[in-house]
């Protein structure tokens, strides 16, 4: 990988942070739910990404940071479902 590229990826990725931060901060808190349930399809498709660049078979940083990805991809998946699921149950009848 050259020094050029490197430089690219990194400021590629520090701009998707700062725009991410930015737009899920101006999110009211009644739409964040529903938001989280959307991104949780995102995110799925995003473990299986990362499963795929870090299964390759030699230990590269693609590999390194593949791995990495995998990890935090499907805590957010497990977290947005556990959140949507509570919020589901605060819609339930309760019963007598």
């Amino acid at each position: 990988m050259t020094t050029a590229t490197l430089v690219t990826s990194l400021f590629v990725f520090v701009l998707a942070a700062f725009v991410g931060f930015e737009v899920i901060n101006k999110v009211p808190p009644t739409l964040h739910t529903p938001l989280m349930s959307g991104a949780n399809a995102i995110s799925g498709i995003a473990v299986l990404g990362a499963i795929l660049v870090s299964g390759t078979g030699n230990l590269t940083l693609s590999a390194i940071l593949g791995l990495i990805a995998v990890i935090l991809a499907t805590i957010n998946v497990v977290g947005g479902f556990l959140v949507t699921d509570r919020m589901l149950q605060m819609f339930k009848k309760k019963e007598a």
